[in-house]
């Protein structure tokens, strides 16, 4: 599983404001909103009031669709996906999707008329709206690339380290000693302790466990791949190693763009991945400190041999796909689900209205109009993902069954 939503707004700010896209902000008829769960609701609308619908590429959603139901049909019908209430009554199970599954696999390749019919066919479009807002934050995350060794030596000096043998989920179990939640802690007899801290893990609390993957040429490379969950790394030789994530210590993530606002380093419009690695830089002294303020560390495992043009995996276990992958809540929107988002592009501020869906998710993913789109890798995916905190829509698309339909 990666930690999609590490993501982008975590980094900056989990949930600042940002330029409303140019699209009419569709309004929800209470009369006829469905209650899903705790400040979420559903309302049933027809595709022609989905912004974009049609000018979307349908046809190029298709095959990471696909993809995606090859997993699904490992599972069993039962297996559980997520979701609360409607979402999760009528599309919170594997088995709820595999009508959906059989038509896409009937779909010609590359026929978007064809695959717009038969989504149209076999979904029903909701608007997702949270505490009665339909408007909310999208951010975007993408696969870094870094440069790195199998050994340490000369530039490579920040180590990469896989799970730890004595990391031990919570699993509900708040750690003793532990202020606020934490998801993971150690055993120091038979108390269950808070893990060790970014601060402690970079000042060498792991370093009897010999845990280094690979090392890193930079430690604030080393920082925003945690941030991301999985990247590229390019050896002296030119091979790349793909890494993705396999854990994190249990701590809350502090966002440190936050941490910058709050001394006046930067403003608030100010803030992206961008500007926070130009602050890291240009104040060689205070970085580390800097992110020794954010507790929460990540594990990574280096993935098997993977096309260069294919994404890492999320959580469904899938490859991401650039511009069709969402991360999501899970306690709000079920695994897998199509999920249309209307947004703006943070490039030109020009209309991003696309079909994705959810094979991601995250602990700065917050809410139900919350989703982090991947962006894929290279120079114009990190341009897009570090400048991406849009305000936006989500229309959740259910198998034909549930109400509205």
């Amino acid at each position: 599983m990666r930690l999609g939503g590490w993501l982008l707004a975590a980094l900056a700010l989990a949930g600042c404001a940002a330029r409303p896209p140019q699209t009419a902000t569709p309004t929800v008829p209470s009369a006829v909103a469905v209650p899903t769960g705790p400040g979420m609701a559903l309302t049933a609308v027809p595709f022609s009031a989905v912004p974009g619908w049609t000018r979307d590429n349908i046809a190029t959603a298709i095959p990471p669709l696909l993809r995606e139901c090859a997993q699904l049909a490992t599972l069993p019908a039962a297996a559980a996906l997520g979701g609360v209430g409607l979402a999760a009554q009528f599309g919170g199970s594997a088995g709820q999707w595999r009508s959906l599954c059989a038509a896409a696999a009937t779909v010609p390749s590359g026929d978007d008329a064809a695959a717009r019919a038969m989504l149209e066919r076999e979904l029903q479009p909701y608007i997702l709206s949270d505490s009665g807002q339909v408007q909310g934050l999208f951010t975007g995350y993408y696969e870094p690339q870094v440069d790195g060794a199998t050994r340490r030596g000369g530039r490579y000096q920040t180590p990469i380290l896989r799970r730890p043998r004595d990391l031990v989920p919570a699993n509900g179990a708040a750690p003793s000693g532990a202020q606020g939640r934490m998801t993971a802690g150690r055993l120091v007899g038979n108390r269950l302790v808070p893990y060790y801290d970014r601060a402690q893990i970079e000042r060498g609390a792991l370093a009897s466990q010999n845990l280094a993957l690979l090392f890193v040429a930079d430690p604030i490379d080393a920082f925003f791949l945690e941030i991301q969950g999985a990247g590229r790394v390019r050896l002296p030789d030119g091979q790349i190693v793909r890494v993705n994530y396999d854990g994190q210590n249990g701590w809350p993530y502090v966002p440190i763009g936050r941490l910058l606002i709050e001394r006046g380093e930067l403003t608030r419009d100010e803030v992206s991945l961008q500007t926070i690695r130009a602050w890291l830089v240009a104040h060689p002294a205070q970085a580390p400190a800097l992110m020794d303020a954010n507790p929460s560390y990540v594990f990574f495992t280096t993935l098997p041999e993977t096309p260069p043009n294919v994404g890492p995996p999320g959580w469904l276990g899938v490859a991401l796909t650039p511009g069709r992958s969402l991360a999501v809540d899970q306690r709000f929107l079920p695994m897998g689900a199509p999920v249309f988002v209307a947004t703006s592009n943070p490039l030109d501020n020009a209309p991003w209205q696309h079909l994705l869906f959810a094979q991601d998710k995250g602990g700065a993913i917050k809410g139900a109009v919350r989703g982090d789109v991947f962006c894929g890798w290279g120079e114009e995916a990190e341009a897009m993902a570090g400048r991406m905190k849009q305000q936006g829509n989500a229309y959740l698309l259910l198998p034909r069954g549930a109400p509205g339909t």
